[in-house]
């Protein structure tokens, strides 16, 4: 599968839920969704974790990137250092430019 993002990229996690109401084995931590941050790595392609967890193969496999997130960004009531960053692993699905 192609890596749609490269290092760099600004991107939003999407709120697949709000979307286009899918229920289940959701991946992507609710405090991220709808926040956007910026392609820290990409981590490679690996089983698509909503079909194995339901006992399914993976396939196909989907791109991992760790997406780094101003603190202030993600919790608009944190007092911590402006430049302070939190670091998640998000997989391409979950992923739209920003």
């Amino acid at each position: 599968m192609d890596h749609a993002f490269q290092l760099g990229d600004r991107v939003q996690v999407r709120d697949l839920e709000a979307e286009e109401g899918l229920k289940g084995h959701m991946r992507a931590p609710l405090y991220c969704r709808g926040k956007t941050g910026e392609i820290e790595r990409v981590c490679g392609a690996f089983g698509n974790p909503e079909t194995l967890a339901y006992g399914g193969d993976g396939t196909p496999a989907q791109p991992l990137y760790r997406v780094r997130f101003k603190q202030i960004h993600v919790w608009p009531s944190y007092t911590g250092s402006w430049h302070d960053s939190i670091e998640i692993e998000v997989y391409q699905h979950w992923l739209r430019a920003a």
